[in-house]
């Protein structure tokens, strides 16, 4: 295969920091290469070097004889003149802009376009041009469910070189056929899509575990030999004693972040009446209504998706929910224990200049009280991190802060709008598994199919205006929409499935079987650690009695650990059965 471009040892720093070095990576004609790490680790920074628009730190870069690039940056602009002008005259750029939700608006002046306007804008040029690779930096930030479906579909049938960076992991698994990943400064390159991944990682991480277990083993025998003291003074033992001292100095490598991310700031108890809209309606202004005969009553343990076409009304109804706008039409009623948190699309609004550690403490407090600095490290906000102006954050940074301060005012009802947005793959998994196990009322609007299936139960559409109750999933909404899913990039035995959208036994509801399935999930996690943990205390002790206690306790966990793997079994083949 041709070779589209080729990195050799190529390094980036910002300020003392290594994001990546001596990275060596070949792209050729037909590759389709996903790049993953956590927010900071350099991601948007290597896109840039491949796509030659930023020249790395050391290192070279070499690029194929007449290969052209396209390259879609996190957040473009576009030049003076029409959206019509922006994408060209061609047909390609017009069903590109038609299939984006943007052909309305081929005649608006691009300087009058949102964020997210220009980012669909930026992409249907993109592809309507010509290139051997595509550089795709968040290519599904603002689109719609439909949207998605259409890129994954154009994605797979286009022929060329692929690099990606997305958090959408159902679009990882479906078009990648390699992945990226950078961590502190390293880089590690597997096989297969997002799954694939997720298992290397995983093997990865237990042998680095078992290797740091036993060097710790190893530095305490040597330890207790050096305080028994040396038996003689001949080299033998004078370099044993370098060895374990040398042993007993050593640190492991330090973890990407300090410790996992924590969401449990407690709920206060929400009533039986949460919040219930009667033919609500509403419109700007003098416009034509953009939402009409709304009627929705939330429960107390409520676990909504809402989706529909970009400007269908999504993020409307949510600041009707928040109370951040008053019906113009209906009733809206909410009861009186709720208490709302609403995780909008606009953490740019922050005040740039505004530390973290001010907009933590609030108008009313003064900041760097004990229990915020403990707050802002739960959230990853470590050391110089506290004093950092609003300004200077990525745009994950920005979402994780802006996720914090919704949280920390315990809400017990959490509007959610996009929440995947610009939050790395890490921190969506833990919101995932914090939903799971919240109390409270939950609504979310998101195109993303990962996170609607792990955190709802229950699908309703924005169609002209009103809701739909969705029966068959997302899914089926897709084949009604005519955008049935694409076949895969990779036919890995590892590829997820979409459970929600899968027929169970009767009785017994995709959503209530996904749900027993992360629960057996989180449980073998659970005895894993267990397990691991008490297999390092009976390597490091002697004692006969303790070693007879910890093997006890071990057959006993792994038996529990047998029967949780076994449950998970059950219910994985119950989730693929047909009627």
């Amino acid at each position: 295969m041709p070779v589209l471009v080729d990195l050799h040892d190529v390094s980036a720093r910002r300020g003392d920091r290594t994001l990546f070095g001596e990275l060596s990576l070949t792209i050729s004609e037909g590759d389709r290469l996903g790049v993953v790490g956590i927010n900071g680790t350099g991601k948007s920074t290597l896109l840039r070097v491949v796509a030659g628009v930023e020249a790395s730190d050391a290192g070279e870069r070499r690029r194929g004889r007449g290969v052209r690039v396209g390259y879609l940056e996190q957040e473009p602009s576009l030049a003076e003149g029409t959206v019509k002008a922006a994408v060209g005259a061609g047909w390609e750029g017009e069903a590109a802009l038609q299939r984006l939700g943007m052909a309305a608006e081929a005649a608006t002046d691009v300087g009058t376009l949102s964020g997210g306007q220009v980012k669909r804008v930026s992409l249907a040029a993109l592809l309507a041009q010509p290139a051997e690779l595509l550089v795709l930096d968040e290519p599904t930030n603002h689109l719609d469910l439909r949207a998605v479906a259409w890129l994954e579909r154009w994605l797979l049938d286009y022929r060329g070189g692929l690099v990606l960076v997305t958090h959408d992991r159902h679009l990882l698994d479906r078009v990648t056929t390699k992945m990226l990943e950078l961590d502190r400064g390293h880089s590690y390159l597997h096989e297969g899509g997002y799954s694939s991944y997720l298992a290397r990682r995983a093997e990865r991480e237990e042998q680095a575990a078992t290797a740091e277990s036993t060097r710790r083993n190893l530095a305490r025998r040597e330890l207790a030999w050096l305080r028994r003291g040396a038996p003689a003074r001949t080299r033998k033992p004078r370099a044993r004693m370098e060895a374990a001292r040398r042993l007993v100095s050593d640190r492991a490598e330090a973890p990407a972040r300090a410790a996992e991310l924590e969401l449990s700031f407690g709920t206060p108890r929400l009533g039986d009446k949460v919040i219930e809209c009667s033919g609500v309606g509403y419109r700007y202004g003098s416009g034509p209504p953009v939402l009409s005969g709304v009627d929705l009553l939330l429960d107390p343990r409520e676990r909504l998706g809402v989706i529909g076409a970009n400007g269908s009304g999504k993020s409307t109804l949510l600041d009707l929910l928040a109370g951040r706008r008053s019906p113009s039409a209906g009733q809206l009623d909410v009861g009186p224990t709720v208490v709302t948190g609403y995780y909008d699309q606009r953490a740019t609004e922050l005040d740039p200049l505004s530390r973290v550690r001010d907009l933590v403490a609030g108008p009313t407090r003064a900041p760097g009280a004990p229990e915020d600095v403990a707050l802002m490290e739960r959230f990853w906000f470590t050391g110089a991190g506290q004093f950092a102006p609003a300004s200077a954050l990525s745009g994950g940074e920005r979402r994780r802060l802006q996720l914090l301060l919704v949280l920390a005012a315990r809400p017990n009802v959490l509007l959610l709008d996009e929440p995947t947005n610009d939050l790395d793959l890490d921190t969506l998994r833990i919101l995932e598994d914090f939903l799971e196990d919240w109390p409270g009322a939950l609504v979310v609007v998101s195109h993303d199919r990962t996170f609607l299936e792990r955190t709802t139960d229950r699908l309703v559409s924005l169609e002209a205006g009103t809701l739909v109750e969705l029966a068959g999933g997302l899914a089926a909404w897709l084949e009604q929409a005519g955008e049935a899913p694409a076949r895969p990039a990779t036919r890995s035995a590892a590829a997820p499935r979409a459970r929600a959208t899968q027929r169970p036994r009767a009785g017994r509801s995709p959503s209530t079987i996904g749900r027993q399935l992360r629960e057996a999930e989180r449980e073998m996690g659970r005895l894993g650690r267990q397990r691991d943990e008490l297999s390092e205390s009976l390597h490091a002790t002697v004692d006969h009695v303790e070693l007879a206690r910890l093997g006890r306790q071990l057959a006993d966990v792994q038996d529990r650990l047998s029967q949780a793997e076994n449950r998970w079994l059950a219910l994985a083949e119950e989730a693929d059965a047909g009627p």
